[in-house]
């Protein structure tokens, strides 16, 4: 969740979306979203209609296994403040500890350790984003996706379980100014994991959108290799000929593209300039929005970093400091190449992320052990997701 940095003890798998409805206004800067309570009262009453009920919906993916609430509070000892991990929009998250066999919740200590993430009550569009998460990490399975395990759906209750990352996200590695900084090479192989899994996604035939791609949103595992969580704003992309899909705008400010902000217009290309945000948090250890900054001057990292990226012999004077010049200079200069051309302001001059994710492994990562490439995947749960006739209501249907 985002605001994991915050509390650095409790810091692993610290990540959800900004965009529970009533919220105030916060450090995450969420971007102004259309009302929608009428349709997520709707979703919510035909929702306890079909999925929460004694059966669940049978097409709810059969790879994940169904929990009930009592089994996840055993697993997170009644989720007790000590297994506190994080909180954010959607609710709470939690450690929790099942047998690796069984999925049977466990000892804390034995079995394996997962993250619970709890939905509040009165969340609308948390409960949205719940049926997301079921429906596209219910279906996807990849190395740089966080892997979901099961869900609750009992009564009011709504959980969901994932594997445990027990690095946390890359937002607190990043910016806790009193940990050692990420090395330049990490950071690289982090850019390499993200474009990994946004190739996946909008190779899709569904073309999946991520549509919330930040750094509080990178989780990492015990050697920092980096996985895309949050799933919740997800949706799949413009089919036919179409040359976008027309939804209401959320997501994170400083992040967003700003054509998906002025028009609503979301396009695999709004996922390439998140990415290129996120390149730049990389290259200069700085926030995508940083309201701690003297005067909270509205300025974004990437108005503050453009007049740099342009000028190869500027280029370098966004560096993060804490790195101590240890960094490939030429690597450095690539990757600020490709971050301004992730962050064109006309998305049809914009990188595929298939061709992001060549220039990474090709022209910047060079001198960079990479982690192999994840093997791929189940082939009929792809087939599933891209086909046309995937039309479950209960777990469709978002914006």
């Amino acid at each position: 969740m985002g605001n994991c940095c915050r509390k650095p003890a409790k810091c692993a798998h610290a990540s959800s979306t900004n965009f529970s409805s009533g919220r105030k206004k916060s450090h995450n800067n969420e971007l102004k979203q259309d009302s929608t309570s009428s349709y997520l009262q709707a979703s919510w009453g035909s929702f306890n209609n079909s999925l929460i009920t004694s059966k669940v919906d049978t097409s709810v993916p059969s790879n994940l296994k169904s929990f009930s609430f009592s089994e996840l509070k055993n697993a997170t000892k009644n989720f007790r403040s000590e297994t506190f991990l994080g909180e954010g929009g959607f609710g709470c998250v939690f450690k929790g500890w099942l047998d690796e066999n069984t999925l049977a919740p466990t000892k804390p200590g034995t079995g394996i350790v997962v993250a619970v993430k709890r939905l509040k009550a009165e969340s609308f569009q948390g409960h949205k984003e719940w049926l997301a998460e079921v429906n596209y990490l219910g279906q996807l399975r990849h190395g740089n996706l966080v892997k979901l395990i099961g869900y609750c759906a009992e009564s009011e209750n709504r959980l969901l379980v994932y594997e445990f990352m027990p690095k946390g996200s890359l937002e607190c590695h990043l910016f806790r100014k009193r940990d050692l900084p990420l090395p330049w090479a990490t950071r690289m192989r982090i850019a390499i994991d993200v474009a990994r899994g946004l190739s996946f996604l909008h190779g899709l035939n569904a073309n999946v959108i991520y549509r919330d791609l930040k750094a509080s949103n990178i989780l990492l595992d015990s050697d920092f290799n980096a996985k895309l969580s949050d799933f919740g704003l997800a949706r799949d992309g413009p089919t036919g000929d179409n040359t976008h899909v027309s939804t209401r705008v959320v997501g994170t400010r400083g992040y967003a593209a700003p054509e998906y902000v002025a028009t609503g217009h979301l396009t695999p290309k709004s996922d390439v300039y998140s990415f290129g945000v996120v390149l730049l948090e990389l290259l200069s250890g700085r926030r995508a929005m940083d309201d701690e900054r003297a005067n909270f001057v509205e300025e974004t990292l990437v108005d503050w970093a453009k007049p740099f990226l342009s000028d190869p012999r500027r280029v370098l004077r966004i560096m993060d400091t804490r790195l101590g010049g240890q960094y490939s200079k030429k690597g450095a200069q690539a990757a600020a190449a490709l971050a301004l051309q992730c962050l064109h302001t006309d998305p049809k001059n914009r990188p595929s992320m298939t061709e992001v994710l060549t220039a990474l492994e090709k022209n910047i990562s060079k001198d960079v052990p990479t982690s192999p490439s994840p093997t791929n995947l189940d082939n009929h749960r792809i087939k599933q997701l891209n086909s046309p006739r995937r039309t479950n209501t209960a777990i469709t249907n978002l914006t």
